[in-house]
Protein backbone atom coordinates (compact mmCIF):
# COMPACT_ATOMS: atom_id res chain seq x y z
CA UNK A 1 0.00 0.00 0.00
CA UNK A 2 1.73 3.22 -1.06
CA UNK A 3 1.77 6.46 1.15
CA UNK A 4 -0.05 9.01 0.58
CA UNK A 5 2.73 11.44 -0.04
CA UNK A 6 3.55 8.82 -2.64
CA UNK A 7 0.27 8.31 -3.76
CA UNK A 8 0.21 11.83 -4.71
CA UNK A 9 3.40 11.93 -6.40
CA UNK A 10 2.57 9.23 -8.27
CA UNK A 11 -0.46 11.25 -9.08
CA UNK A 12 1.17 14.15 -9.99
CA UNK A 13 4.08 12.77 -12.32
CA UNK A 14 1.61 10.50 -13.72
CA UNK A 15 -0.15 13.06 -15.19
CA UNK A 16 2.57 14.91 -16.19
CA UNK A 17 3.41 12.20 -18.28
CA UNK A 18 0.51 11.86 -19.65
CA UNK A 19 -0.14 15.70 -20.88
CA UNK A 20 3.18 15.43 -22.31
CA UNK A 21 4.40 18.03 -19.92
CA UNK A 22 7.31 15.20 -19.00
CA UNK A 23 8.38 14.49 -22.82
CA UNK A 24 9.23 10.78 -23.81
CA UNK A 25 12.91 9.73 -23.55
CA UNK A 26 13.18 12.60 -21.00
CA UNK A 27 15.17 12.00 -17.51
CA UNK A 28 13.43 12.05 -14.71
CA UNK A 29 15.56 13.97 -11.60
CA UNK A 30 14.25 13.10 -8.20
CA UNK A 31 15.09 16.28 -6.68
CA UNK A 32 12.68 18.73 -9.27
CA UNK A 33 10.07 15.97 -9.25
CA UNK A 34 10.04 16.05 -5.08
CA UNK A 35 9.62 19.51 -5.08
CA UNK A 36 7.16 19.28 -8.04
CA UNK A 37 5.24 17.31 -5.98
CA UNK A 38 5.93 18.98 -2.67
CA UNK A 39 7.18 15.63 -0.60
CA UNK A 40 10.33 14.24 -0.13
CA UNK A 41 12.58 12.06 -2.23
CA UNK A 42 11.38 8.68 -1.15
CA UNK A 43 7.67 9.08 -2.12
CA UNK A 44 9.13 10.45 -5.09
CA UNK A 45 11.39 7.13 -5.47
CA UNK A 46 8.06 5.03 -4.55
CA UNK A 47 6.16 6.39 -7.21
CA UNK A 48 8.70 5.51 -9.57
CA UNK A 49 9.03 2.55 -9.46
CA UNK A 50 4.86 2.09 -9.58
CA UNK A 51 5.28 4.13 -13.02
CA UNK A 52 7.75 1.50 -14.00
CA UNK A 53 5.57 -1.74 -13.76
CA UNK A 54 3.50 0.52 -15.45
CA UNK A 55 5.87 0.74 -18.31
CA UNK A 56 4.88 4.70 -18.10
CA UNK A 57 9.04 4.98 -16.24
CA UNK A 58 12.26 3.01 -17.43
CA UNK A 59 15.34 2.93 -15.32
CA UNK A 60 18.82 2.08 -16.57
CA UNK A 61 21.41 0.11 -15.44
CA UNK A 62 22.54 3.27 -13.36
CA UNK A 63 19.48 3.51 -11.68
CA UNK A 64 18.68 6.48 -13.60
CA UNK A 65 15.19 6.92 -14.34
CA UNK A 66 13.75 8.22 -17.99
CA UNK A 67 9.95 8.95 -19.99
CA UNK A 68 9.61 5.99 -21.85
CA UNK A 69 9.51 6.35 -25.35
CA UNK A 70 7.15 4.30 -26.57
CA UNK A 71 7.55 2.61 -30.53
CA UNK A 72 5.51 2.01 -32.92
CA UNK A 73 5.77 -1.09 -31.99
CA UNK A 74 5.18 -0.79 -28.67
CA UNK A 75 2.16 1.14 -29.32
CA UNK A 76 0.46 -1.61 -31.98
CA UNK A 77 1.36 -4.14 -29.19
CA UNK A 78 -0.50 -2.18 -26.61
CA UNK A 79 -3.55 -1.36 -28.71
CA UNK A 80 -4.02 -5.56 -29.71
CA UNK A 81 -3.59 -6.95 -26.28
CA UNK A 82 -5.80 -3.90 -25.06
CA UNK A 83 -8.72 -5.43 -27.71
CA UNK A 84 -8.18 -9.12 -26.39
CA UNK A 85 -8.70 -7.87 -23.13
CA UNK A 86 -11.93 -5.21 -23.45
CA UNK A 87 -13.36 -8.36 -25.18
CA UNK A 88 -13.05 -10.46 -22.62
CA UNK A 89 -14.53 -8.15 -19.92
CA UNK A 90 -17.53 -7.66 -22.55
CA UNK A 91 -18.05 -11.06 -22.64
CA UNK A 92 -18.01 -11.24 -18.84
CA UNK A 93 -19.81 -8.16 -18.60
CA UNK A 94 -22.96 -9.36 -20.92
CA UNK A 95 -22.92 -12.53 -18.39
CA UNK A 96 -23.26 -10.14 -15.21
CA UNK A 97 -24.90 -7.58 -16.45
CA UNK A 98 -27.91 -5.49 -13.98
CA UNK A 99 -30.15 -2.81 -14.75
CA UNK A 100 -28.50 -0.30 -12.73
CA UNK A 101 -25.14 -0.74 -14.33
CA UNK A 102 -26.60 -0.63 -17.36
CA UNK A 103 -28.63 2.37 -16.55
CA UNK A 104 -24.78 3.99 -15.76
CA UNK A 105 -23.48 2.71 -19.63
CA UNK A 106 -26.86 4.19 -21.15
CA UNK A 107 -25.77 8.16 -19.33
CA UNK A 108 -22.19 7.37 -20.40
CA UNK A 109 -23.13 7.13 -23.86
CA UNK A 110 -25.33 9.98 -23.90
CA UNK A 111 -22.75 11.79 -22.63
CA UNK A 112 -20.58 10.77 -25.39
CA UNK A 113 -23.44 11.74 -27.91
CA UNK A 114 -23.78 15.37 -25.93
CA UNK A 115 -19.89 16.05 -26.65
CA UNK A 116 -19.92 14.65 -30.25
CA UNK A 117 -22.51 16.94 -31.46
CA UNK A 118 -21.24 20.28 -30.58
CA UNK A 119 -20.11 21.98 -33.65
CA UNK A 120 -17.05 22.03 -32.33
CA UNK A 121 -16.59 18.06 -30.41
CA UNK A 122 -16.14 18.47 -26.84
CA UNK A 123 -13.28 16.08 -26.50
CA UNK A 124 -13.01 16.25 -22.55
CA UNK A 125 -16.73 14.88 -22.64
CA UNK A 126 -16.02 12.04 -24.95
CA UNK A 127 -12.99 11.16 -22.89
CA UNK A 128 -15.14 11.23 -20.11
CA UNK A 129 -17.76 9.48 -21.41
CA UNK A 130 -16.15 6.73 -22.80
CA UNK A 131 -13.82 6.03 -19.82
CA UNK A 132 -17.07 5.88 -17.59
CA UNK A 133 -18.47 3.65 -20.27
CA UNK A 134 -15.64 1.36 -19.94
CA UNK A 135 -15.17 1.60 -16.30
CA UNK A 136 -18.65 0.69 -15.65
CA UNK A 137 -17.88 -2.70 -18.16
CA UNK A 138 -15.13 -3.67 -16.17
CA UNK A 139 -16.50 -3.21 -12.62
CA UNK A 140 -19.48 -5.60 -13.87
CA UNK A 141 -17.01 -8.22 -15.80
CA UNK A 142 -15.80 -8.18 -11.88
CA UNK A 143 -12.43 -9.49 -12.56
CA UNK A 144 -9.47 -7.10 -9.95
CA UNK A 145 -6.76 -8.87 -12.60
CA UNK A 146 -8.58 -7.94 -15.82
CA UNK A 147 -9.15 -4.35 -14.39
CA UNK A 148 -5.38 -4.35 -13.40
CA UNK A 149 -4.02 -5.80 -16.77
CA UNK A 150 -6.19 -3.25 -19.12
CA UNK A 151 -5.46 -0.45 -16.26
CA UNK A 152 -1.45 -0.59 -17.25
CA UNK A 153 -2.53 -0.69 -21.33
CA UNK A 154 -5.00 2.07 -21.12
CA UNK A 155 -3.09 4.92 -19.55
CA UNK A 156 -0.38 5.13 -22.02
CA UNK A 157 0.26 8.62 -23.12
CA UNK A 158 -0.38 7.56 -27.35
CA UNK A 159 -3.65 6.43 -26.32
CA UNK A 160 -4.55 9.41 -24.46
CA UNK A 161 -3.43 11.48 -27.12
CA UNK A 162 -5.06 9.80 -30.16
CA UNK A 163 -8.64 11.26 -28.89
CA UNK A 164 -7.43 14.24 -29.80
CA UNK A 165 -6.56 13.41 -33.35
CA UNK A 166 -10.34 12.03 -34.09
CA UNK A 167 -12.41 14.03 -36.69
CA UNK A 168 -15.98 13.80 -35.90
CA UNK A 169 -16.64 10.36 -38.41
CA UNK A 170 -14.33 8.74 -35.60
CA UNK A 171 -15.94 9.57 -32.65
CA UNK A 172 -19.64 9.55 -34.19
CA UNK A 173 -18.39 5.54 -35.15
CA UNK A 174 -17.06 4.86 -31.40
CA UNK A 175 -20.72 5.85 -29.87
CA UNK A 176 -22.76 3.79 -32.77
CA UNK A 177 -20.55 0.83 -31.41
CA UNK A 178 -21.15 1.82 -28.07
CA UNK A 179 -24.60 2.01 -28.54
CA UNK A 180 -24.56 -1.52 -30.80
CA UNK A 181 -22.50 -3.11 -27.18
CA UNK A 182 -26.05 -1.34 -25.16
CA UNK A 183 -27.82 -3.74 -27.04
CA UNK A 184 -25.74 -6.67 -26.58
CA UNK A 185 -25.61 -6.03 -23.14
CA UNK A 186 -29.36 -5.15 -23.22
CA UNK A 187 -29.87 -8.92 -24.44
CA UNK A 188 -27.27 -10.44 -21.92
CA UNK A 189 -25.12 -12.21 -24.90
CA UNK A 190 -21.74 -12.36 -24.14
CA UNK A 191 -20.70 -13.63 -27.39
CA UNK A 192 -22.26 -10.69 -29.00
CA UNK A 193 -20.67 -8.47 -26.76
CA UNK A 194 -17.28 -9.66 -27.52
CA UNK A 195 -17.56 -9.65 -31.11
CA UNK A 196 -18.40 -5.98 -31.05
CA UNK A 197 -15.75 -4.96 -28.61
Amino acid sequence: KMSRASHRAYETIRSMILSGELPAGGQLAEEALAERCGVSRTPVRDALRRLESDLLVVRTDTQRSFVADWSLDDVADAFELRSILEAEAARRAADQMTEGALTRIRDANRQIADAIMKPVPDVGGFLEGNREFHAVILEVAGSRRLASLLGTLIEQPVVWRTAHHYGHGELRRSHGEHEELIAAFARRDGGWAEAIM
